[in-house]
């Protein structure tokens, strides 16, 4: 289906790609991973439009090849106002009527050549799409996605997480011989979550997916390209297997690396000999030795080097406060209300003390964002923020907190750094290289915007946290620093997420949704809750103790005790085979 061979490509701030290559056979789905800003979306483009790029190497597909694509980002403002059956179905739609009007003209016209040879073409590409079962094929896409209710509803009545599906589907639909998908899970709900997968799996065709998402990634694939350090790696497998390949290698560096470093030491201390001798005595055998043990360490001093796709550098992530409270309440809701059309909320009452990590969780529409961004404005009565508190927030539409004409550098004059050189210091935690300083913000990639809010709310010294999708297009290395980071804040956290892993890895208590109110739910309520609803039997327990394995090479690796990573290692094996 493709074929890339050493392809190159640079920005002019920086080096993307440096002799990349890789396939990608019909019929086979494929997730694409990497860190935020290595180049992803940029590479989809130049598959999809490789005359708009100048890039070296070379790139074969065949000219004719028919790409659904769905992007990272909601058109769903752009859309003109139809039904979603009509929207799903315009392409099939506008052929019908074509034919229709074709077969009008053939009835009076003199000269039917023409119209046969136009009615026959039409009828290809109405078959090529395979047009005759378009009706039920709509209906059998929207009830494998759950979304059979929504199909006389207008477009402009759904969520941002319906209308991403809707979009799906009208791309899986139009039969595309390759389906390219820019972060598709973004924003969308548990149960929204779980038609995506089953509308991937269900696609008999190649797909090429760009993703983050842990629960996708452990459901959907079989093969993984990985774009790290300007390089490419392909494995044909699923990201299970291949997680554990890399950790796997890990191991193996870290002995083969043990093992070098003490005879990288010995080596060292013998050519601090033979140069000593070399000085006290002039015979050509000892310079000879001297010179050889020199080739020797030079050759050790490369095998130091880490492999770009096991040594992948986790950004700092770091919120702190100088205003730590005592226990007490610092936002309270009482009785809130609110409207569009109709009744969104109502009868919303709730309370957060000052250390509480919060997850506020319900289906796409349900009215979450609209909450938290009053709590932001704080100019609701029924809204009350202790007066000691300070609030920083994170809006999942990064134009409402990042000015995105400014380039990192000035945002962050904007917020209060003083120098240059203070700015190229912090914002290097957050994965941000020099070269990029000066860079205008509306060039970033969706997760390096998002990783830039994180870093202005982190200078904040705020002391609750309003995070609206924290993790959204955050790569996985982001995503476990943020959690960290969560973990570690001492002030308030009220955080909107569809994120499974993140809340129940960080969170206190659960806020959740239903029947246009809020109710307060334990964290073992809301694992069962989700569990039964979303999971396979024993998927949750099984990932758990996976991740607490994990952590534990990692720590022994960390620690150089190779032998215990092994043992390990083949516990992980173990729960790998389960899942």
């Amino acid at each position: 289906m493709i074929k890339v061979d050493n392809l190159s490509y640079s920005f002019p701030q920086k080096d993307l790609y440096k002799n990349i290559s890789f396939t990608l056979e019909d019929g086979q789905h494929c997730a694409f991973i990497g860190t935020n800003g290595c180049g992803k979306s940029t590479l989809i483009d130049i598959i999809m439009d490789p005359e708009k790029y100048m890039f070296d190497g070379k790139l074969e597909m065949d000219s004719d090849c028919r790409i659904g694509y769905v992007s990272q980002f909601s058109q769903l403002g752009e859309t003109k106002e139809i039904t979603v059956f009509e929207y799903i179905g315009e392409k099939f739609i506008k052929l019908q009527n074509e034919i229709t009007s074709i077969c009008s003209e053939m009835e009076t016209s003199s000269d039917i050549e023409p119209l046969l040879e136009k009615y026959q073409q039409t009828l290809d590409a109405f078959g090529a799409i395979n047009g005759d079962n378009f009706e039920n094929n709509i209906n059998k896409n929207l009830n494998l996605a759950n979304l059979s209710k929504y199909k006389d509803l207008m477009i402009s009545e759904l969520s941002g997480g319906e209308f991403k599906l809707i979009q799906v589907i009208k791309e899986m639909l139009n039969s595309p011989e390759l389906m390219i998908m820019d972060e598709p899970d973004v924003f969308l709900d548990f149960g929204n979550l779980n038609s995506l997968k089953d509308l991937i799996n269900s696609h008999v065709g190649t797909m090429l997916i760009i993703t983050h998402n842990r629960y996708l990634l452990n459901h959907c694939f079989n093969k993984i390209l990985h774009l790290e350090n300007m390089e490419l790696q392909e494995f044909d497998g699923s990201y299970i297997e291949y997680n554990f390949s890399l950790l796997q290698t890990k191991i193996e560096l870290q002995e083969l690396a043990t093992s070098d470093e003490e005879e990288f030491w010995r080596n060292e201390m013998l050519i601090k000999k033979l140069r000593y001798l070399a000085t006290e005595h002039t015979e050509a055998a000892r310079g000879k030795s001297l010179n050889a043990r020199v080739k020797i360490q030079e050759r050790l001093e490369k095998r130091r080097i880490k492999a770009p796709f096991v040594d992948i550098k986790e950004p700092s992530i770091s919120f702190v406060t100088d205003n730590e409270m005592e226990e007490t309440i610092v936002l309270k809701v009482n009785d809130y209300s609110a409207r569009f059309d109709d009744i969104l909320l109502e009868n919303v009452n709730f309370e957060i003390k000052s250390t509480d990590k919060v997850a506020l969780v319900g289906l796409n529409g349900t009215g979450k964002t609209t909450l938290v961004q009053e709590i932001f404005k704080n100019n609701n009565d029924s809204i009350e923020i202790n007066q000691q508190v300070e609030v920083a927030y994170l809006s999942q539409l990064q134009g409402k907190t990042l000015n995105e004409s400014n380039t990192i550098l000035e945002e962050f004059f904007d917020v209060g750094f003083k120098t240059y050189e203070e700015i190229k210091s912090y914002i290097s935690g957050y994965g941000f290289e020099e070269e990029i300083i000066n860079q205008k913000i509306e060039s970033l990639s969706g997760g390096e915007k998002n990783m830039l809010q994180l870093a202005k709310i982190s200078a904040s010294n705020a002391n609750l946290l309003i995070l609206d999708e924290p993790t959204s297009h955050l790569d996985t290395y982001s995503q476990i620093a943020l959690e960290k980071a969560i973990e570690d804040y001492k002030g308030a956290i009220l955080m909107i997420s569809h994120d499974f892993y993140t809340i129940v890895n960080c969170m206190d208590f659960v806020l959740i949704i239903e029947d246009k109110t809020i109710r307060k739910m334990s964290m073992r309520k809301f694992r069962k809750m989700i569990y039964a609803s979303y999971f396979d039997k024993d998927y949750l327990e099984i990932e758990q103790k996976k991740k607490l394995v994990e952590t534990k090479i990692a720590l022994a690796l960390k620690g150089t005790d190779i032998e215990l990573a092994k043992v390990l290692s083949d516990e992980l094996e173990g729960l790998i085979k389960l899942l």
